[in-house]
């Protein structure tokens, strides 16, 4: 699978990686550059994706002269509109895809002249769903819409209905497109509260517009990809199927929740089109119509499995699960085995705990030790966590309404402020919101995120810090909880690997401590 990289040098899929705790599924694709230097880019769901104005992420390794300490560079600054062959319809947003007053300000720097380089901050306060961390989502999504975003003469031609904005200004938005840069975390990462997860340098106006569309993406995927991991976790890490298209919050919300879910954990999705579009595994049973379209269940049954052999799942619950359900099911089965092939059961009602024990012990007397028994009904993790500390035998999990909604937490908190911007003299100068709520207070300046790790590579914690900081090997550090008072600890950063998480800025450090800068 091709992908083209900066400077129109194609490459190959030099290797692949499987989805982890910390980082989402990704291919890894080599290219040269003009200078024929080479280079790296790690593609979201095992998608070939062209990148076109800017390399998306670049691994570079390189030792310093004593030879002590290697750069590990896993990202670069992210510039471009990112396009997937396998997605035919490229995002292209609208530029009023952003709130009322973010237009208003924007004519406001243009009309005064005030349109300095910023740089703007995305984080978030608190943990969802009092959680311990946070899976960081939606990237790739923002990175396309913020590419994309433009306005049409329908666009300009409702501001102009509104009689707030001038013909001068509305000119400019004819003709905008983002030219700023953007720093980020990679995708499927470990996050925190108040740490960056995406830092904008751009002009004030365009830095400005982007705001609503970059949280209304980023809160929301990342919200879902949190959900997931968690309910990966409490089934041990077990196969979750994502069924929630039908109680999503519309189509984008559950385009954008199978997406999430999946680089949270989700083995596969129900959603055919976020399927064909993301490169997601695709997995799907019967319903209950299938089994009460036919004279009999058992008759059901056959038809499926006459039709589909190779992935036969039937639904047992439509009338008696211990009764007609698991006997016609291992009747079924049974005809199948002849064959060599194996059959799956469905429980979607009841107590799933005594069910499940007792399908699979009618099916293994049966001699159909190798059928897989699922599970759905409005499950979430707390059920699935309690399910599996009781030892059921349950091979999959179909969860749908609370992975694709969030369950119990509607929305992440993540928000975006300013940071700093460029002074009189040339340099960026750090702003600073002080607030009547102290935990609304911001962090000045342009930063860059570390993170340390010990020799076994478990993370320790991380540090913000300024961009243009250096982590120096043999010091101490003290760190402090950002959330919790007087909390203090130290560590001591030892020569190791030093690798950078995220665009373009990259630092960390290995071999007795590792930190990643995560700018």
């Amino acid at each position: 699978m091709p992908g083209r990289g900066d400077g129109g040098a194609w490459g190959e899929v030099t290797s692949t990686s499987n989805c982890t705790d910390y980082q989402a599924r990704r291919l890894q694709v080599r290219f040269k550059d003009d200078q024929g230097a080479i280079h790296y880019v790690h593609l979201l769901n095992g998608t070939a994706i062209a990148v076109s104005r800017a390399i998306v992420a670049i691994l570079e390794n390189f030792q310093q002269e004593d030879g002590s300490i290697t750069i590990l560079q896993l990202c670069s600054r992210t510039w471009g509109w990112i396009e997937s062959p396998g997605r035919a319809d490229s995002m292209s947003v609208s530029g009023l895809l952003t709130d009322f007053y973010e237009l208003t300000m924007m004519q406001g720097y243009f009309t005064t002249g005030n349109d300095p380089v910023v740089s703007f901050d995305m984080f978030y306060r608190t943990q969802p769903f009092t959680n311990g961390y946070t899976i960081f989502a939606g990237l790739e999504d923002a990175l396309e819409g913020i590419q994309s975003m433009s306005f049409s003469a329908d666009d300009l031609a409702f501001l102009r209905s509104t009689g707030r904005f001038t013909e001068g200004f509305l000119s400019y938005l004819q003709d905008y497109s983002f030219s700023g840069s953007v720093y980020a975390m990679d995708e499927g990462t470990i996050v925190f509260p108040g740490e960056p997860l995406i830092r904008i340098e751009a002009p004030l106006i365009e830095a400005q517009l982007i705001e609503s569309f970059l949280l209304n993406t980023i809160n929301f995927q990342s919200l879902i990809a949190t959900k997931t991991s968690r309910v990966y976790h409490a089934s041990g890490e077990g196969t979750i199927l994502e069924f929630g298209l039908r109680r999503a919050q519309g189509r984008d919300g559950a385009q954008s929740a199978s997406r999430a879910a999946f680089i949270g954990g989700a083995s596969s999705t129900s959603n055919t089109l976020a399927a064909k579009e993301l490169s997601i595994p695709v997995s799907g049973t019967m319903a209950h119509s299938w089994v009460m379209a036919f004279p009999s269940e058992l008759e059901s049954f056959r038809k499926f499995a006459e039709i589909y052999p190779d992935h036969c799942i039937l639904l047992i619950d439509t009338y008696n699960t211990l009764g007609s359900g698991i006997t016609n099911a291992i009747t079924v089965g049974l005809e199948l085995k002849e064959s060599g092939r194996s059959i799956g059961v469905r429980i979607d009602s009841g107590d799933l705990s005594y069910l499940s024990r007792e399908v699979r012990q009618r099916l293994d007397a049966a001699g159909l030790e190798d059928a897989i028994i699922a599970v759905s009904n409005d499950l979430n993790e707390e059920i699935i966590m309690a399910l599996v500390a009781d030892g059921v035998p349950i091979d999959s999990w179909g969860v749908g309404t609370h992975l694709v909604t969030g369950g119990a937490q509607s929305s992440m908190n993540g928000v975006y402020k300013l940071a700093a911007a460029m002074g009189s003299t040339g340099v960026m100068e750090p702003t600073m919101k002080v607030s009547n709520n102290y935990e609304k207070t911001t962090n000045p300046g342009v930063k860059q995120v570390y993170r340390f790790f010990d020799k076994d590579h478990n993370a320790l914690g991380d540090l913000i810090a300024l961009s243009d900081e250096q982590i120096i090997t043999g010091k101490d550090y003290t760190l402090y909880h950002p959330m919790i008072d007087n909390d203090f600890y130290s560590i001591k950063a030892l020569p190791t690997t030093r690798s950078d998480l995220c665009s373009p800025a990259s630092c960390s450090t290995e071999e007795g401590l590792k930190s990643d800068s995560l700018s």
